[in-house]
């Protein structure tokens, strides 16, 4: 005899439920690894980073250091370009007072610049005019001058004039234009 109208089916373990249970923790459980293997490669990919961006800064802080070197170097240069722009512009500005100072009564022949003094060599119509025009503006400038003639094939007479500076003027002047 039968009590039911249908065929009874064999029971499963596996209800709709659970396997709707299993479902979503079994993607959870991917999830989860996909996640931790995401942030693994991920983490990898930033200490790589981390390395190259310390070796760039350490590339960097060198370039810096050598472009410092380099930068000191140039400054020492134009210090001494600048050192030797004003010597020169001194030399030239003496040179040409030297010349103004030269009346057109006497001939120079030679003139030598030294380092604390002047030489210079030409030929003047007689003492007199020496001393007067080129001997005197000569003293004034500078502490120790020495002269001396001998008289030239035409009537003339050749001299030679050493003048020297102290050296003591020399420091202060040398100090003035380290200053400025």
């Amino acid at each position: 005899m039968r009590y039911s109208y249908i065929k009874p089916h064999k029971k499963s373990i596996f209800t709709s439920e659970i396997k709707l249970v299993v479902i979503f923790f079994t993607m959870t459980i991917f999830m989860l690894f996909a996640t931790y293997a995401f942030l693994l490669i991920k983490n990898s990919q930033f200490q790589q980073d981390k390395i190259n961006i310390v070796n760039k800064k350490y590339n960097i802080d060198k370039n810096i250091k050598i472009m410092e070197v380099k930068i000191a170097y140039i400054e020492k240069q134009d210090v001494l370009s600048q050192k030797i722009f004003t010597k020169n512009s001194v030399l030239k500005d003496s040179i040409k007072n030297l010349f103004d100072l030269v009346p057109q009564r006497i001939t120079l022949s030679k003139a030598k610049l030294l380092d604390n003094g002047l030489i210079l060599h030409g030929i003047t119509p007689n003492k007199d005019v020496y001393n007067f025009m080129l001997h005197a503006p000569l003293r004034s400038i500078f502490h120790r001058t020495y002269s001396s003639f001998y008289p030239a094939k035409d009537g003339w007479l050749n001299f030679v004039s050493t003048n020297y500076m102290d050296n003591e003027i020399e420091k202060i002047m040398s100090e003035r234009i380290d200053d400025e």
